[in-house]
């Protein structure tokens, strides 16, 4: 059984569901089972969505209106006229809204996992019904019923005993399959994500529980790049990663493949292809057990809007194990994602990603014990294989305030 994934980009509007169909097409789909991404930019429009029915209530319902139209358009340029899919999708628009009339929890997290995955289900339910519409039968699956978790909401952990369980005894391993990415839920059957970018993750999930010959990544790049090409220029294709290099990417940064989405792959050495789905036979790149990068070349990673804290004691007394346990505590309290960790005799810096927004909680609890200097908005540069000419040509015309060196990694961060 192989498993494909299609993220947003491939689907974003109904050129891309054709081409899906063509990809299909061109590389077989017996025996497959698709995950795919909300639309486009859905995810993002919907966010904004819940950030309305929580803070401007007079914006909400326009902001509702233009997911809703914007799926309308796609709906009408693939069907004709009063097919089923449009009441199907309707269907789950007013249970949207349903949703939103009957949430009495104040916690954002909780609605926005809630919420969040519609996009999922409408892009699932409109491609399912497309793929039947062209002769692809296929079976829908919502898998929130399969990848069971805890209720860490945004950034659900996955109970592998109950998923594994549920997926076994329900999927059928010969027939064309299609479910979401992202999302699964917890014991109270509330939905849950597993985190941006975690439909990835959700490959990984069933490949591994169905003991898949391979993970596609289908992307709107021709394989894994040495640096991503919003950021850097003269990028060059990685052909083959090894399971612990493509690790050591992802927990740096890599925007390519999820953090989490490597480690279920590598417990059953299932290789993962990422390639291109505008050119679907290109060879792409290969993450497999084998050692080592080809070729070996500088790869960049780069974080924005990140969060560069310096502290010291008040008293100017050692930086010892006792403050760092404390450091650590609140930023696990907080929900800080730690990048960059560095301290010397009285002082301690640390680069996270703010990514709860309690930035202001975790100062005000650090200033009873420190002196802070807190810089917001850095730039995180990692460089893997790095040498000279790759670290000059990040610092230029840049202020470095922290540089850390291993013998394969440096970390930059840089105003």
């Amino acid at each position: 059984m192989r498993v494909f994934k299609f993220g947003g980009a491939s689907v974003k509007d109904a050129n891309g569901v054709n081409n899906l169909i063509s990809v299909l097409e061109q590389v077989g789909y017996e025996n497959t089972l698709i995950v795919v991404s909300a639309m486009g930019k859905t995810t993002n429009a919907l966010e904004k969505v819940i950030n309305a029915y929580i803070n401007d209530k007079d914006k909400f319902e326009d902001q509702l209106q233009k997911v809703i139209h914007f799926h309308d358009i796609i709906l009408k340029e693939l069907f004709i006229e009063n097919h089923l899919v449009f009441d199907r999708v309707k269907a789950l628009f007013i249970e949207l809204k349903t949703l939103f009339k009957s949430n009495k929890s104040p916690d954002y997290n909780f609605i926005y996992d809630q919420v969040i995955g519609f996009g999922e289900l409408v892009s699932t339910t409109i491609i399912s019904y497309y793929l039947n519409e062209k002769g692809f039968k296929n079976n829908w699956l919502d898998v929130r019923n399969f990848i069971k978790t805890d209720n860490y909401y945004r950034h659900a952990n996955v109970d592998w005993e109950n998923t594994q369980e549920a997926i076994n005894n329900v999927v059928n391993k010969s027939i064309l399959n299609i479910t979401q990415g992202f999302l699964g839920s917890d014991n109270n059957n509330f939905t849950t994500t597993l985190g941006r970018e975690g439909s990835d993750y959700t490959a990984a999930i069933f490949a591994y529980c169905l003991n898949a010959e391979s993970v596609t990544i289908w992307k709107d790049v021709p394989g894994v790049l040495n640096a991503d090409p919003r950021y850097f220029k003269e990028t060059q294709l990685l052909e083959r990663i090894s399971y612990t290099e493509a690790i050591e990417l992802a927990f740096y940064g890599a925007s390519v493949i999820h953090p989490k989405t490597l480690q279920p792959l590598q417990r059953k050495e299932i290789p993962l292809h990422v390639k291109s789905f505008v050119n679907p036979k290109d060879k792409g790149t290969i993450v497999s057990k084998e050692e080592g990068i080809f070729p070996e070349t500088p790869c960049f990673i780069l974080k924005k809007n990140q969060v560069l804290l310096s502290l010291s004691t008040l008293d100017f007394s050692y930086i010892v194990e006792e403050n760092i346990s404390d450091i650590f505590n609140l930023l696990h309290k907080y929900k800080m994602k730690v990048d960059v960790i560095q301290n010397s005799a009285i002082s301690f810096s640390v680069c996270f990603d703010n990514r709860y927004n309690n930035l202001e909680k975790l100062l005000l609890h650090l200033k009873a014990k420190f002196k802070l200097t807190c810089n917001n908005n850095v730039s995180l540069y990692t460089i893997r294989h790095y040498d000279i000419a790759a670290m000059k040509k990040i610092e230029n015309n840049k202020k470095v305030l922290l540089k850390q060196l291993f013998q394969e990694t440096v970390q930059i961060v840089t105003l």
